[in-house]
């Protein structure tokens, strides 16, 4: 059976540095850092009292104000995102056979702020179970991908996938297979989250993951750097129409680039800790070349997990001179994490789309805050600090690894 190419035909982004596609391209490009003190709660009891916020969002002017009623910030920034990309597709949504149609979502968490103040009002209600008819409705993970296909008659496969940090990513490989093999013409993928919440905070404070650097949060979230001290803490959407190429050229539709292969590994190592010579990341990109069906030396960028974690950032980095070795110094590298902090579900779409774009406009984010060089990072290695670096880019790849030691690759190619 002859696969079928599958190409990217819209993209949608909601970000804690632009609330669509567009604007969310110009900051990366200008390096712009979307971190500030947190606004959402009190955070005088927190260790860390920033994070990566959406801005001047409101909701109600994309979702009817009932309908947002009934849905956690996560599906909200789902519906948000997934609409742009619907839209930017150029998608004839009431003609096409929609029964070949789906949405397969990514969220690591889901719901979290339903859940923190549904349980919070049971606690303070005197064991009184009163809890709000959409409180399951609005938290479980499933339900944003539910949205997108109730809202247009998507009547295609339709989940949501969980694994961590990878999940969005997950997702959109998984999408990528459907079309693939024939079962979908066109799926919407990407991912969502919205965990700066107490509940998140405190979770992640407690396992000593996120920044405490509180005197200087613009420059908290610096991958790469030798005082990097955790990861910053963000929220928001990307999503992606995917389509088979056949489908899309036979409809006029502009194509932002192949989605040529990806992989899948484990870790098997740890929880929460990567393995220290990443293991599980050679494996996952030696899989994604492999199913691309491209050499190391094809490859000219990639956005990394780059999480800003002492462990994490050097681990990754001996993973990407082990699979590339003498073509490796020749990759542009880069963590659009140091702008948009750490989205957890969403990384992988957001990211991706930071690749897509890199391949339409030849121009490669930085990796901003890099101060001090780390003694423990191979010096040949092709960082792209603090500026953005403009370089033709055939092939990319991006990065994303979730607690559990799940990992996910994926390969974009121009067309």
């Amino acid at each position: 059976m002859e696969l079928k190419r599958v190409v990217i035909t819209g993209m949608g982004a909601l970000t804690p540095i632009g609330n669509n596609l567009q604007d969310y391209w110009e900051a990366l490009k200008a390096g712009k850092s979307g971190c500030a003190d947190i606004t959402y709660f009190d955070t005088e009891h927190f260790k860390t009292k920033f994070a990566c916020e959406i801005k001047n969002f409101n909701v109600e002017d994309f979702i009817d104000r009932k309908e947002a009623r009934r849905m956690d910030r996560f599906a909200q920034y789902a519906v948000v995102a997934g609409d742009e990309a619907i839209a930017d597709s150029g998608l004839d949504t009431d003609s096409i056979d929609k029964n070949r149609v789906g949405v397969i979502w990514g969220a690591g968490i889901g719901g979290l702020e339903t859940f923190q103040e549904e349980v919070k009002a049971f606690a303070t209600g005197n064991g009184v179970p009163r809890f709000n008819p959409f409180f399951i409705p609005k938290m479980i993970a499933d339900i944003a991908p539910a949205h997108i296909s109730i809202k247009y008659g998507f009547m295609g496969p339709n989940y949501t996938t969980v694994s961590a940090c990878a999940s969005s990513a997950n997702a959109m490989l998984d999408a990528v297979n459907y079309i693939r093999l024939g079962h979908c013409d066109v799926i919407i993928t990407g991912g969502s989250e919205a965990a700066i919440t107490q509940a998140g905070m405190g979770g992640f404070n407690a396992m000593h993951a996120l920044s405490t650097r509180n005197e200087s949060p613009l420059s908290a979230s610096r991958p790469f750097d030798a005082t990097r001290d955790g990861f910053v803490l963000g929220e928001g959407a990307g999503a992606l129409v995917l389509e088979s190429y056949e489908y899309a050229k036979a409809r006029g539709a502009k194509i932002y680039a192949e989605v040529i292969g990806g992989g899948f590994s484990s870790d098997a190592y740890h929880i929460t800790a990567p393995d220290p010579e990443g293991k599980g990341v050679i494996a996952v990109m030696k899989n994604t070349l492999e199913n691309a069906g491209i050499k190391a030396e094809d490859v000219d960028h990639i956005n990394t997990h780059g999480t800003s974690t002492p462990l994490g950032d050097v681990a990754e980095l001996k993973a990407i001179k082990a699979v590339f070795g003498d073509h490796a110094p020749k990759i542009s590298i880069n963590s659009t994490k140091s702008m948009t902090g750490h989205l957890l579900g969403a990384a992988g779409a957001i990211e991706s789309i930071a690749s897509v774009m890199a391949i339409n406009h030849s121009i490669i984010p930085p990796t901003i805050n890099h101060t001090t060089v780390d003694e423990n990072i191979d010096p040949s290695l092709h960082l792209i600090l603090n500026h953005a670096e403009k370089r033709e880019v055939n092939v990319a790849l991006s990065n994303t690894f979730g607690f559990g030691g799940h990992n996910c690759c994926i390969a974009f190619r121009k067309i």
